[in-house]
């Protein structure tokens, strides 16, 4: 495992066949939300010695309708965030959309996150960088693994080596995604962990409702198949009750169903490396 990764989970048991894991809610909804999440799925992966980094978004900005939920405010959503980790041990990951965000998010959690959506943007990227923290790029929607190579080379101009790559899917038509697991080793060409999204890599984007639609009943297949192509770690977005999230609800994992998935997982990994 790359050393950052491997001083990022010192706190944590770690199992070097094993693949990492980046979830939790879409959004911060409450700080009780944030807790129950993280304590549960700190539970699972402890029991079944999966890294963990705990996810969570303080702020939704990139949003269908102006009516949809963003947030509880950012530092509010931050410290949130930031209370989860210290009371579970667990490192800590949100998106963030500005220069100016760059600064005020790595002042709470461990990883940055850049949003598919905003993975060239250089600026973005070299504030995020320049700060120093873990950076994870979600590959656009709208670019080939490829060309990820050059958000990887904006990061590294400020000196940071520190660099994820997360693959989301491609977009197919203007309400479908499709999953290119070819990406999984090209992005690894570039000294990065590469990571599987299997929760947004199902969304059904631009619904007429002003809401995203998705398919969370194979996001058992897209984990599968990238833990079988080898990534490095996985994405799930998961909720008590995902038709009660604020956010992305369409497309997250039902809290109950995440450790049965993960221990098929862990019996493909193995087989893999075998």
């Amino acid at each position: 495992m790359v050393k950052f990764l491997a001083d990022t989970f010192s706190s944590q048991v770690y199992n070097k066949d094993a693949f990492f894991l980046i979830a939790g809610p879409c959004v911060v909804e409450s700080e009780n939300l944030v807790f129950e999440v993280a304590e549960k799925v700190a539970e699972i992966c402890k029991k079944l010695q999966i890294p963990l980094i705990f996810k969570a978004s303080y702020r939704k900005a990139n949003r269908t309708s102006l009516s949809s939920f963003t947030g509880l405010g950012d530092e509010v959503g931050l410290d949130i965030i930031r209370k989860a980790g210290e009371k579970y041990s667990l490192p800590t990951t949100t998106d963030i959309h500005t220069e100016h965000e760059a600064l005020l998010a790595a002042k709470y959690v461990d990883i940055l996150q850049i949003p598919a959506f905003l993975c060239r943007q250089t600026d973005l990227l070299v504030a995020a960088g320049n700060t120093g923290k873990i950076v994870n790029v979600k590959k656009g929607q709208f670019v080939s693994g490829e060309s990820m190579k050059f958000a990887v080379e904006k990061i590294k101009a400020t000196g940071n080596q520190k660099i994820m790559l997360t693959e989301r899917g491609t977009t197919f038509g203007y309400q479908d995604l499709v999953v290119d697991y070819r990406n999984i080793p090209i992005m690894q060409q570039f000294d990065a962990p590469v990571i599987m999204d299997c929760t947004h890599s199902l969304q059904q984007p631009n619904q007429v409702t002003g809401v995203t639609g998705g398919n969370p009943k194979l996001i058992g297949t897209i984990a599968s198949a990238a833990i079988a192509a080898g990534a490095d770690g996985l994405f799930i977005e998961t909720h008590p009750d995902p038709s009660c999230a604020k956010s992305d609800g369409a497309n997250m994992l039902r809290l109950d169903l995440l450790e049965e998935l993960l221990i098929k997982l862990i019996k493909i990994r193995k087989a893999v490396k075998e």
